[in-house]
C-alpha cells in the first residue's frame, strides 16, 4: 500500500469532520498570524522606542502586545479543541468500524489470526494513529501555517537576506525525510512485537489452569520475558533515531543562526540595515526554526501512524467469505427438512474433510452424529448455519440452498450448546438472554426452570444478578453447561445442534444436563454429536461417520446387531 493510498483512505476518514477542520485551520492561521505580528513588532520596539525615543509608540505597543495575545491564546484553545475532537471521533468511528468488520468475517478468520493480534489492531495499533490525526496533525498544520507568516516577515524586513535563509530548508527536510523512512520501518516491526506480548498475554492468562497444573509458571515468564525484550530493543532502536535525529536539527540550526548573525550584524555595522530590522528578522527567524524543529520531532509519531494505519486497513481489506448474496431472501419458521444434498468439504482447499455427504432430517427429528475422532461430525453440523461455506453440494432447509436466503433469517433458526461452553464476564440474567435481548423477566426465569438451574441460581448472593467471570470461571463445568443450554431454550429456535455438549462433565453434573437437554430438544429438530453413546440411546436416527462419509445409519438396536463400527466404539466404552 503506497503512502499516498493511505493518506487517501485517512482523508475519507476525517471527511465527515472537514467543518471542524477547516474552523480549526482557520483558527490556526489566525495564529500564525499573531506569531508573525510579534515578531514584527520587535522593530518599532528597537527603532521607535529605544532610537527614537517615541512616549507615544511605548504608550500604545504594550497594549498591542496584551491584545496580541489574548487573541492568540483565543484562537489557539479553539484550533486545539476542535483538532482534538476531530482526532477523537476519527479514531471512535475506526474502532467500531475494524471491531463491526471483524464481527463479520467468518469463523476460519478466526482460526487463523491470534487473538492477541486483534486485540492488538484495536487497541494498540488505532491508538498510534490516533496520535498521527490528532496530535501529528496539530503540530504539523499549525507549524507549517507559522513558518509561512513568519517567512513573510523574514521577507518584508530584509528579502536578500531571507533569500540565503530559504537555502537552508531543504537541508532541513533532508533528516526528516531519511529518519522518517527508519522510524517507519522501526514502529512496523515494534507493533508486530506488541500484538506478541498481547497473544501471550491473553493466551496464558485464559490457559492459567494448564501453566500451573503443568508447572510452566518459570517457562511461560521466560517466553514473555523475550518478547518484551525484543519490544525493549525496538524501543530503544526508535529512542536513539529519533534522539540522533533532533541533535542533528539542533546542529543544523545553530550552525545557520550564527551564519545569520555573522552576516547581518556586518550589515547593520556597515549601515545597509537598522539594528531593529535586523534584530526583527532575527526574531522570526528563530520562531521559524521551533515550528520546523517541531515538524521534525513529529516525523516520528506520524511514521508510526503511517504502519499502524496500514495494518489496520490491512484488517479492513479482508473481505467477508461468507456473506449475503444479492437478492437474498428471509428463510420463514422450519416446516419439513433439513437436507445435506451431496456435500463436500475441503478445509483451506488442501484437506478433505467431507465427502459427498447424502442426508435428510425431518421436522422434529433427533439426530445422532456419532464417529472416532476427525470423522468429520463437527464439520457436518457447522455447515449449517454456514460457519463454513460447502465446497460442492448443497445444504437445503425447506428446499431453500442456505446460500439463497439471509444469514440473519438462517441463524435464527439455529440454537447451539457446544462443549466448549462460551460465557460472557456479565450477570447470569444478562447471559441467559443473550438469545433474546427482549425477553421478559417470567421468560428469563422460566428458561432456567426447564435448563434444571433454578436452584444453583437462587443459591449465589446476587441470584440472576451474579457476575459469573470470564468464561463463567465462578461456576462449575455442570453450571455453566445448564446456562448456555438455558440460553439455547430462550432462543426457542426450530433447529437445534448439539455438539457434545456432555463430554466435559462428571456422571452428576452431565446427568442433570441431561435432563435439561431432554427439555431443550422438545418439539425441535435436533443434531447431537455424541462422544458418550450412552447419551443417544433416545435419538430417532444414529449416523455413524468415518473418514468424512457416513458409513452406517439406523437406530441404537440395528447398529449394535450390524457388528460394524458404532458396536465397536459401543464396546470401547463398556
Amino acid at each position: 500500500m503506497s503512502e499516498k493510498e493511505i493518506l487517501k483512505r485517512i482523508y475519507q476518514l476525517v471527511k465527515p469532520y472537514r467543518t471542524a477542520m477547516l474552523l480549526a485551520m482557520l483558527c490556526m492561521v489566525l495564529v500564525a498570524g499573531f506569531s508573525a505580528a510579534q515578531a514584527y513588532m520587535v522593530k518599532p520596539l528597537l527603532d521607535k522606542i529605544f532610537f527614537e525615543q517615541d512616549k507615544y509608540l511605548l504608550n500604545l505597543l504594550p497594549l498591542a502586545l496584551v491584545a496580541i495575545f489574548l487573541a492568540k491564546g483565543f484562537f489557539y484553545y479553539g484550533y486545539t479543541v476542535l483538532l482534538q475532537k476531530v482526532g477523537q471521533s476519527v479514531i471512535k468511528d475506526l474502532r467500531n468500524k475494524v471491531y463491526s468488520h471483524i464481527q463479520s468475517l467468518p469463523i476460519s478468520f478466526f482460526h487463523k489470526t491470534p487473538t492477541g493480534e486483534l486485540i492488538s489492531r484495536i487497541i494498540s495499533d488505532v491508538t498510534l494513529l490516533q496520535g498521527a490525526v490528532s496530535q501529528a496533525l496539530v503540530v504539523v498544520l499549525k507549524d507549517s501555517f507559522q513558518v509561512i507568516a513568519l517567512l513573510g516577515v523574514v521577507f518584508y524586513q530584509n528579502w536578500q537576506l531571507a533569500s540565503m535563509s530559504i537555502l537552508f530548508l531543504p537541508v532541513a527536510c533532508v533528516p526528516i525525510i531519511i529518519f522518517g523512512r527508519i522510524h517507519r520501518k522501526l514502529s512496523n516491526n515494534n507493533q508486530q512485537t506488541v500484538a506478541a506480548v498481547s497473544n501471550v498475554m491473553h493466551e496464558t492468562i485464559a490457559g492459567n489452569r494448564i501453566v500451573k497444573a503443568f508447572c510452566m509458571e518459570d517457562y511461560e515468564s521466560s517466553r514473555f520475558a523475550k518478547v518484551v525484550q525484543k519490544l525493549y530493543d525496538l524501543i530503544i532502536s526508535d529512542t536513539k533515531v529519533k534522539s540522533f535525529s533532533h541533535s542533528l536539527m539542533e546542529l543544523l540550526g545553530g550552525t545557520f543562526v550564527a551564519f545569520i548573525l555573522w552576516y547581518g550584524g556586518s550589515e547593520v555595522l556597515d549601515g545597509h540595515s537598522t539594528p531593529g530590522t535586523f534584530f526583527s528578522f532575527l526574531t522570526a527567524l528563530v520562531m521559524i526554526y521551533e515550528p520546523i524543529k517541531g515538524i521534525s520531532s513529529v516525523n516520528s509519531m506520524i511514521q508510526q501512524g503511517l504502519a499502524a494505519s496500514i495494518r489496520v486497513f490491512t484488517v479492513l481489506d479482508t473481505k467477508p467469505e461468507i456473506t449475503d448474496k444479492p437478492g437474498a431472501i428471509d428463510l420463514t419458521p422450519m416446516q419439513n427438512e433439513l437436507e445435506l444434498r451431496n456435500v463436500s468439504f475441503t478445509y483451506d482447499n488442501k484437506v478433505q474433510v467431507l465427502d459427498r455427504i447424502q442426508l435428510t432430517i425431518k421436522k422434529g427429528e433427533a439426530l445422532a452424529i456419532v464417529g472416532t475422532s476427525g470423522a468429520g461430525k463437527t464439520s457436518m453440523v457447522n455447515l449449517v448455519p454456514r460457519f463454513f461455506e460447502v465446497t460442492k453440494g448443497q445444504v437445503l432447509l425447506d428446499g431453500h440452498d442456505v446460500r439463497d436466503v439471509t444469514l440473519k433469517s438462517l441463524r435464527s433458526q439455529i440454537a447451539m450448546v457446544t462443549q466448549q461452553t462460551i460465557l460472557f464476564n456479565d450477570t447470569i440474567r444478562n447471559n441467559i438472554a443473550y438469545g433474546d435481548l427482549n425477553c421478559t423477566e417470567e421468560e428469563i426465569i422460566e428458561a432456567a426452570r426447564a435448563a434444571h438451574a433454578l436452584d444453583f441460581i437462587n443459591e449465589q448472593a446476587a441470584g440472576f444478578d451474579t457476575v459469573i467471570g470470564e468464561s463463567g470461571a465462578k461456576l462449575s463445568g455442570g453450571q455453566r453447561q445448564r446456562l448456555s443450554i438455558a440460553r439455547a431454550l430462550l432462543k426457542n429456535a426450530p433447529i437445534l445442534i448439539l455438539d457434545e455438549a456432555t463430554s466435559s462433565l462428571d456422571t452428576e453434573s452431565e446427568r442433570e444436563v441431561q435432563k435439561a437437554l431432554e427439555n431443550l430438544m422438545k418439539n425441535r429438530t435436533t443434531l447431537v454429536i455424541a462422544h458418550r453413546l450412552s447419551t443417544i440411546r433416545k435419538a430417532d436416527r444414529i449416523i455413524v461417520m468415518q473418514n468424512g462419509r457416513i458409513v452406517e445409519e439406523g437406530n441404537h438396536d440395528d447398529l449394535l446387531a450390524a457388528h460394524g463400527i458404532y458396536r465397536m466404539l459401543h464396546n470401547m466404552q463398556h
